[in-house]
């Protein structure tokens, strides 16, 4: 059979949070359908953690899924504590999972391997480049290199990197195997409907002549942020309808915190734990979105062009959170809240572009200009190049 109509085989590494499982996912379902329209079929094996994130979204997909050994290295300009205990129990498991992903590689024989980072993907990612030979892509989500991709990465044959910004700060030998494709967005992102979510969600007391504020602190919940828009909320349906995402566990507290909002207010606030499959239309009924800045939101909020307020989590790796919404806020295209932020801040960041819808259009097109719609496929374009396909 003839390497045009034999099955493209991809290994798929990273994982451990969404947001390196999620891009991976996305350039996965890209690259089947690429190949799909060539009459091409795919097949495709992850390597992850055992019980992990990863495991489960490979199970949902209907992927085949290996677990190898990984160890977690834990950060800190302590010298001292890099030779913990605990650092040396689980710097002893990556040449146990090297060896068992050489075997998952070895029996695979894929045309090209993707690692979108997490602690899974160096043991892989080695045992791909040093030991089987094969074509190896790194998929950085942020500003700068995660740990596990700056391992890997000189011996790449592609550093996939998703802003301008990260081809600088790159070790001077890795930036000419760098090119950047942006951060991929999951497709139904861009398929999101205003009105739709005004009846999905029962927003009969909206007035569509104010601005829709959208609050999210992920699946969870922040409390953080529930506080700082509980404290500012007052204000905040003066001038805004307010969708607040607040996380399961969150909703009864507010209740009661906002029980005696005045009737023309509480009909202008959505409160709910949980967003699923209606967050497309919420994102486009959304004029201002307050939220944490982690790589997979960035992405989504610059590829639809959405002013977005972040409050970065401060215990994010690397303070990767800071560094994204910083980069985004020196370019005009986002607000950054870092440091102490109170509801008073938070107010004064959000009112110029709620009171003024020129202000508002301005951002809205300047983070656009950071969105990488297509960032998916740039990203199996770099994929199939690396492959020699």
């Amino acid at each position: 059979m003839s390497s045009n109509h034999r099955p493209f085989r991809l290994v798929v590494t990273g994982g451990g949070t969404g947001g390196h499982t999620y891009p991976a996912l996305t350039a996965l379902r890209t690259l089947q359908s690429r190949l799909s329209a060539q009459d091409r079929g795919l097949e495709v094996l992850w390597v992850g953690q055992a019980n992990s994130l990863e495991s489960k979204v490979a199970a949902a997909e209907g992927v085949a899924f290996t677990p190898v050994a990984t160890g977690k290295i834990r950060r800190s300009k302590n010298p001292f504590k890099l030779v913990s205990r605990a650092n040396v129990a689980d710097m002893s498991r990556v040449p146990i999972g090297v060896l068992q992903a050489r075997k998952a590689i070895n029996n695979f024989r894929p045309d090209v391997v993707l690692a979108t980072g997490g602690y899974v993907a160096v043991p892989v990612g080695i045992a791909a480049t040093r030991l089987c030979h094969v074509p190896l892509v790194v998929h950085e989500q942020t500003v700068r290199l995660g740990l596990a991709n700056k391992t890997l990465a000189g011996a790449a044959t592609r550093v996939a990197v998703s802003s301008e910004s990260t081809l600088p700060l790159l070790p001077e030998g890795v930036r000419a195997a760098a090119v950047v494709t942006g951060n991929p967005v999951r497709a139904e992102v861009f398929t999101g409907r205003a009105d739709k979510a005004i009846d999905a969600l029962g927003l009969r007391g909206f007035d569509r002549r104010l601005p829709t504020v959208y609050v999210t602190g992920g699946a969870q919940g922040s409390q953080q942020i529930n506080r700082l828009v509980r404290d500012a909320l007052p204000w905040l349906l003066e001038h805004a309808n307010v969708v607040h995402q607040c996380g399961p566990d969150n909703v009864t507290e507010l209740r009661q915190h906002t029980a005696h909002l005045p009737a023309p207010s509480a009909a202008r606030y959505h409160l709910t734990g949980y967003v699923g499959a209606e967050l497309p239309d919420i994102l486009a009924l959304a004029d201002v979105v307050i939220s944490r800045s982690g790589a997979g939101t960035i992405a989504e909020l610059t590829a639809l062009g959405k002013p977005g307020v972040f409050v970065p989590l401060a215990t994010s790796a690397g303070n990767e959170q800071a560094h994204n919404a910083r980069h985004l806020a020196d370019n005009g295209a986002a607000v950054a809240l870092v440091d102490d932020v109170t509801a008073v801040r938070l107010r004064d960041a959000v009112a110029p572009l709620l009171t003024d819808p020129e202000r508002r259009a301005a951002m809205a097109e300047r983070a656009r200009s950071f969105g990488r719609p297509d960032a998916a496929d740039r990203l199996v374009d770099v994929m199939l190049a690396a492959a020699g396909t």
